[in-house]
């Protein structure tokens, strides 16, 4: 059904001829991913709806057919282990194609420590997830060898965007604090289940713009599909060991809306 590598197993998908076996030729364009446990998962709907709506908008690629790949991808997913796939709209000579990618999940770890990237945020398509798949790798790769976890990225004007692989968010007493959404910044699936909990919680949820100095004696969290809420513990807030005791509690909240998988969550598209 695929290529397998110590790293997963990727697979074309068309509409013709189903599964093929497939390797990492072509670019990338699009991509997304979410955290498959034991056969459950959260907030695949949306992961889908993301996806096929940045292959629709930016790449033409028609969102029936779209739709149809994420119903193969969501009834293929394994009913046990730890899984991370990846689905990727993939440029290949003239044209494009649609592929999945099972991956083993990495180990989740709790807390992060971040490293600010020099100047301002470069990529070309902030929006759209998997287009600036290779300078956010870089950017990562360069925070890791700073001795921290993921790099941070900041508008012209220095305010606080997002990771190169998460959201970020703080808080302000009760009050959960994000950057504005806009065509600077991804549209985090984890931040949007996060800030309706927090709202069915009692707790205000505001966007805001903040510099590094303005946030530098409040709680930070990253957040993605992979490792959920992780408080910052370096390079940008404050950290105490009660916040990481505040985020698992979220955590569990987050894992709590995990249903199993499945075609059928993922919306039939409009044609």
């Amino acid at each position: 059904m695929g290529t397998a590598t110590g790293q997963g197993v990727r697979r074309w998908w068309d509409a013709e001829g189903g599964w093929s076996p497939a390797d990492a030729a072509g670019t990338v364009l699009v991509a997304d991913s979410w955290l498959v446990g034991e056969g459950r998962v959260r907030g695949l709907d949306r992961h889908a709806g993301r996806f096929g709506s940045a292959c629709g908008r930016h790449f033409g690629r028609a969102a029936d057919d779209t739709n149809r790949f994420l119903r193969a991808v969501a009834a293929s997913l394994p009913a046990r282990g730890r899984w991370f796939p990846r689905v990727e709209l993939v440029a290949t000579g003239p044209g494009t194609r649609l592929r999945m990618w099972l991956r083993p999940a990495p180990a989740r770890t709790a807390t992060v420590r971040l490293w600010t990237a020099a100047g301002p945020d470069r990529r070309r398509l902030p929006a759209v997830k998997g287009a600036d798949l290779d300078h956010l790798a870089a950017l990562r790769a360069a925070a890791v060898a700073a001795g921290a976890d993921e790099a941070l990225l900041v508008s012209a004007e220095g305010h606080v965007l997002e990771g190169s692989t998460t959201s970020v968010v703080w808080w302000r007493d009760d009050t959960l604090c994000g950057p504005p959404p806009g065509p600077g910044l991804l549209p985090g699936v984890t931040r949007a289940l996060l800030g309706e909990l927090a709202r069915t919680a009692g707790h205000r949820v505001v966007t805001e713009q903040a510099t590094a100095a303005d946030l530098a004696g409040l709680p930070v969290w990253t957040l993605n599909a992979l490792h959920g809420i992780r408080p910052v513990t370096e390079g940008l807030g404050r950290f105490r060991d009660t916040d990481t005791v505040a985020a698992e509690r979220w955590n569990a909240r987050l894992a709590a809306l995990a249903v199993p998988a499945g075609a059928a969550l993922i919306p039939v598209a409009n044609p």
